[in-house]
Parts: structure tokens; C-alpha cells; sequence
């Protein structure tokens, strides 16, 4: 059994909790003005505390050395709307005006590290046919700025600008606020020299009571898999207060890591990509079980009973198991050297035995593809088989598919399409020969397996939680099964989506199970939030990204801005007369704020990116 297990001792019971100073203030006063107790439930008994009874967090600048503070503006060199990057000497902020007021917060997405105030370029539709480029400043002139938040242009993350809180995933962290004050026309930001370099803040979390409460087998709290979903509903639980007994359980070996990079960045090591350093588990007592395999829920009982025969009571459950990879069904499937890829250990192999050999790689998928896209300047040769005659069809359309297979082709990956392999031949046990049913045999040192994935909900079929028939989890806005107490998110589960007039769809995106790890956690906790997020998505191939915000499943039309050729564009997925999702390349931040006008529940129609003129983006048009 690894990870952080430990049976506990039995103490004497203390809780302490640590409450954010803006839930402090939200929760602290009840209707009739006298303090509000929190109340949680153990293993089914109420328990109450007042917040005032526990520490709140120290003023962040009781360090007078780490403190610089300095004149960064005037007062009217900023207009409502806008952000500037601003440097203290030491580190930047990004300094942002809305409505009257200034704020100061980090100027770096904790993520990836994007810049927030910047755009890259942006065509409108006269200047597309006219070959001519302009700034991003002229349509952007503050990055991505809406509503009392910004939003990341790369991967689409978004912060309250008056906190500084993660509103909208990917990543962890949220950004460090600063003081702003104005003094004489002038703006001033005192900041933490600390937090000018890290860009990042990790929220104030709760730890975990003394567990005399439970015994080894027993838990508030069951997490099963500890990918973004089963992550992200931990930290929040923690972040809200949460102070009873979480445990999460991964078949994976490692602790919770950044997933999509097995495919974008193929010789990482899991230290490398880890989401969370050990450490970090063991301060906030969030316990990880790693090599534990579940095989049945009994959801009357309240009971996880894993492959190794060990049991768990739980009180409440969140199933996020993400998907399985499919395999071949050929003759020579089991092969050595056939990979899935899907653990660090799998993708590192891969690299070590692709280069200066012969890869094939079967399936055009998301994951196909960046894999072909990371091992062709490595491997002698890569060659990518596809039923589709177009990589990405369905998702991007057949215009932006074919652009993209010809970038792949200028970089010596050569497309097999409209087939698929009928046998894997082996020369001493080794994969030497890929067979299509086309009847071209191609030379195959490493094959990598890229044609789909399934839920992997196997394991709950007679559970009694509501399964569709496609395997996927049917969830509830809130997350929740049709089994009360029972929650189910990321990969593995339908949702309404409200984008689509909530309509149940499968949305298996690393940004999408950050949201349903933290809504599930906030409704284990009773606080009734439905989930309204754009779905938000990249990939990465060849040092360009493609980006992409909506949810396009049955689009019927594609309106592209740009050039394709220069692998410069945004295009409009349309169905009838609406826009339901927005890709591009090469031109930030677009798919950011187009996302954000969706957010709003604002219409784009389809004549609105038709004719060029990109006003609504802006507030001015539909």
C-alpha cells in the first residue's frame, strides 16, 4: 500500500482551521448579526465551531524586509478597462483600473506562466485579404479584462482582480494581490518581495482534526483518482474549511501529476510534472493512497472495497477514474514496444527507444498527434496512421485539419490515411513490421497507440450509480449521481452543459476537471453551486499551439479569419446561426475573450464573424 497511509493513534480531538479573509467576512455574520457557526458532519455527527474561535492568517507584510513599495503611474494614464505591467524594482505587478478603482495582482498566470496583460496579433477581415497585420492592442488594449476578472490568453485561467482568487481553471494557484493606494495624483503599489518573484499564491487551507474519529479503514472523504478532478476537490474542501478526513486513491504510482504533458513534453519525470510536492499532502493532511486499484462501491454501505480486498467506509464519495486508452485488436497487439501512453514511465520509454529508430503511430488524436509532433525531429523516421482521410475532422473541420497535416508533413511525418493496421509483425519478440489493411507494410521499431479512450466505470456497473450507454457517470449540475453523497467528475462523467442549454455531454478536458473537482467539493458541502463554465482546451505541436474555447459537437459550419496557409487564424464553429465554439493559432488573446463573452451568456452569431467586423468582442455588437 503506498503513499500517505498511516493508522492513526488515538488523541485527543482538535481541529484547526484556517479561513480566507474574504470567506471570513462573507460567513461570519449571520442574518441576524451575531456570529454564524460552521457545521460539519463526522461520520454522520454534526459537529459546530465559530470562526472566531480560530486563527485567521497574518498580515502578509509582518516582514518589513520583504516589503518594497513604489510610485508605478499617474492616476490618469490608465483608463477604465485597461491593465499595464508595471515593475517595483524587484518584480512586476500587473496593474489593472475598472470602474474607478485600482488593483494590483500578479502579472503572470501561475499555470504556465503566461504574461496576462498581452495579446500576440489579431487580423480583422479586410486586413486578413490584405495580407496586413495589426497590433493585438487595437482590439485588445487590456488583455483579457471582463467583469472583475482577467483571464489567462494562453490556457484560459481566470482571477478576481480584487482577490486574486483562481475563478476558472487550469492550475492551482492564484495569483498574489498587492495594496494599491493613491496619493497626490499618483498610484503607488506595496507588495511582498516574496510574491513579486513566485507569482503565485497558494489559498489558506483548513488541516485535518486529530483522527481518533476513524480507524484505518474509514474516512469523510473518498477520492477515487487523483488526477486534476480528484485533486482540485481536495484543495478546495480544504480551502472552504473542511477539517475531517480526506483520503484520495490512485492506480497510478505517483502522487497527482500534470497529465497532458506525457504527450507535449515526453521525457519529463514525474518529480518534474508533479501538480504538488510531497510535502505539500502531508501539511494539509490530504492522504494519498498510490498503487490501490478500486473494484466494487456498495453505495448502501458506504463502502469502497479495493482489488487487493482492503475496505473503506466513506461518508462522502467522489468518483473521478478518468478514462481507459482502447488497444488494438490485431494480431501482435501485446507486443513489446506498443505503448499506450499513460504514465510518465511509458512516455519516457518511448522516447529513449524512438530515437533514431522507426515510430508508428496509430490514431490522429489529440495524443497521437503531439506525440508525432515531439518525436519527429528524435526518431529517424514517423509515420501516422488514420482512418479519417484529415487529421482532426470531427473536432477542428476538415479546412484547419488539412493545415495542420501539412505543418506536420513539412516537419517529415508522413500520413498513412483511410486505413488501419491488420497485424503487428515481431523479429525476436520485438516489433519490427506495422501492416496495414491497405497493404503497405511499414518499417515499426516503437508503436504508440492513439485511437480513443472509455470511461473507466467497469468497476461500478452493479454500484446502482447511474450509468449511460457509453460507460460515462450521469451527473447532475452539481455533480452529483443520482446516489445522494455520491459525486462523479472529469473524464468519466456526462453533465448539463449550459453552454449548450444543458445538454448531458462528455467534455474530457484538463481545464473541465478542475471545475467539476471544485464544484463537487463545494456541494459535498452543501453549498448548491451548479456548475456554468466555457470549455476550454489546447494542444501543442511543433513550438505553435492551437487553442480553443466552446463546445462545437455538431457544428455545421466554419467561418476562418486569416490565413491558414500561415497557420494564422481563428476559426467560428457555427450550428444554424450561432457560434458554439472558437479555435485559432497565432492569434492570441481571441479564444480567450471569446470564451469570456460566452461566459456571459452573450449569442455570437454567425454574421457577426462573418463579415470581419469583431465589435461584439468588445461589448459593441450582438
Amino acid at each position: 500500500m503506498g503513499g500517505c497511509f498511516s493508522k492513526p493513534k488515538p488523541v485527543e480531538v482538535k481541529i484547526e482551521v484556517v479561513i480566507p479573509e474574504k470567506e471570513r467576512s462573507k460567513e461570519e455574520m449571520s442574518p441576524n448579526g451575531k456570529a454564524s457557526p460552521l457545521i460539519y458532519k463526522v461520520n454522520g455527527t454534526a459537529r459546530h465551531y465559530h470562526l472566531e474561535e480560530h486563527p485567521i492568517a497574518s498580515n502578509p507584510y509582518h516582514n518589513p524586509k520583504d516589503v518594497v513599495e513604489a510610485s508605478v503611474c499617474h492616476v490618469k494614464d490608465l483608463e477604465n478597462g485597461q491593465m499595464r505591467e508595471v515593475d517595483l524594482g524587484c518584480g512586476k505587478a500587473l496593474l489593472i483600473k475598472e470602474s474607478g478603482e485600482f488593483h494590483a495582482v500578479g502579472h503572470k498566470c501561475p499555470h504556465y506562466g503566461a504574461p496576462l496583460v498581452k495579446g500576440e496579433v489579431h487580423l480583422t477581415g479586410g486586413e486578413a485579404a490584405a495580407g496586413q497585420h495589426q497590433p493585438c492592442s487595437a482590439l485588445f488594449p487590456a488583455g483579457v479584462l471582463s467583469k472583475g476578472r482577467v483571464r489567462c490568453p494562453w490556457h484560459g485561467a481566470c482571477f478576481n482582480i480584487g482577490t486574486g482568487d483562481i475563478e476558472d481553471f487550469p492550475g492551482l494557484d492564484s495569483l498574489p494581490r498587492f495594496q494599491v493606494k493613491i496619493e497626490k495624483e499618483k498610484v503607488y503599489i506595496r507588495a511582498s518581495k516574496q510574491a513579486l518573484q513566485t507569482q503565485r499564491r497558494t489559498k489558506m487551507m483548513a488541516k485535518c482534526i486529530s483522527l481518533s474519529n476513524y480507524n484505518l479503514s474509514s474516512t469523510n472523504v473518498l477520492i477515487i483518482g487523483a488526477g486534476a478532478a480528484g485533486l482540485v476537490c481536495a484543495e478546495t474542501l480544504r480551502q472552504e474549511g473542511f477539517s475531517d478526513r480526506i483520503v484520495m486513491c490512485t492506480m497510478d504510482r505517483h502522487l497527482p501529476y500534470d497529465r497532458p504533458k506525457l504527450s507535449k513534453s515526453m521525457d519529463s519525470h514525474p518529480e518534474q510534472i508533479a501538480l504538488r510536492p510531497k510535502e505539500f499532502f502531508c501539511t494539509y493532511d490530504i492522504e494519498v493512497l498510490t498503487e490501490m486499484q478500486v473494484a466494487a462501491v456498495d453505495v448502501k454501505s458506504k463502502i469502497a472495497v479495493f482489488k487487493d480486498g482492503f475496505k473503506m467506509e466513506y461518508n462522502k464519495l467522489l468518483i473521478a477514474t478518468g478514462n481507459t486508452p482502447k488497444t488494438l485488436s490485431c494480431k501482435g497487439k501485446e507486443m513489446e514496444n506498443v505503448f499506450n501512453i499513460r504514465t510518465p514511465e511509458d512516455a519516457n520509454r518511448v522516447v529513449k527507444l524512438a530515437t533514431s529508430k522507426n515510430v508508428v503511430i496509430v490514431g490522429a488524436s489529440f495524443l497521437g498527434m503531439e506525440v508525432a509532433a515531439y518525436l519527429a525531429e528524435r526518431a529517424h523516421s514517423v509515420s501516422l496512421v488514420e482512418l479519417e482521410h484529415v487529421p482532426f475532422k470531427k473536432f477542428f473541420g476538415e479546412r484547419v485539419g488539412r493545415a495542420v497535416m501539412k505543418m506536420f508533413e513539412n516537419n517529415r511525418v508522413k500520413f498513412y490515411m483511410q486505413t488501419e493496421v491488420s497485424e503487428l509483425r515481431e523479429q525476436e519478440g520485438k516489433l519490427k513490421e506495422v501492416v496495414l489493411k491497405s497493404g503497405k507494410v511499414l518499417r515499426a521499431d516503437v508503436c504508440v497507440v492513439g485511437v480513443g479512450a472509455v470511461p473507466a466505470t467497469g468497476f461500478l456497473k452493479q454500484s446502482g450509480i447511474n450509468i449511460d450507454s457509453k460507460g460515462f457517470i450521469v451527473v447532475n449540475k452539481m455533480m452529483q449521481t443520482n446516489i445522494p453523497g455520491v459525486f462523479a467528475a472529469g473524464d468519466a462523467v456526462t453533465f448539463p452543459l449550459a453552454l449548450r442549454n444543458n445538454k448531458k455531454v462528455n467534455v474530457p478536458h484538463w481545464q473541465m476537471a478542475h471545475m467539476h473537482g471544485r464544484i463537487a467539493a463545494l456541494n459535498m458541502l452543501a453549498h448548491g453551486t451548479e456548475i456554468s463554465t466555457v470549455p476550454y482546451l489546447w494542444t501543442a505541436m511543433f513550438g505553435k499551439s492551437i487553442r480553443y474555447a466552446g463546445h462545437g459537437e455538431g457544428f455545421d459550419d466554419v467561418v476562418i479569419q486569416g490565413d491558414l496557409d500561415e497557420l494564422k487564424f481563428v476559426a467560428f464553429y457555427t450550428k444554424s446561426d450561432e457560434v458554439v465554439a472558437v479555435a485559432s493559432m497565432n492569434y492570441d488573446p481571441i479564444v480567450s475573450k471569446v470564451a469570456e463573452v460566452l461566459a456571459a451568456g452573450r449569442t455570437i452569431r454567425k454574421r457577426d464573424v462573418e463579415t470581419g467586423d469583431m465589435s461584439w468582442l468588445t461589448g459593441k455588437g450582438t
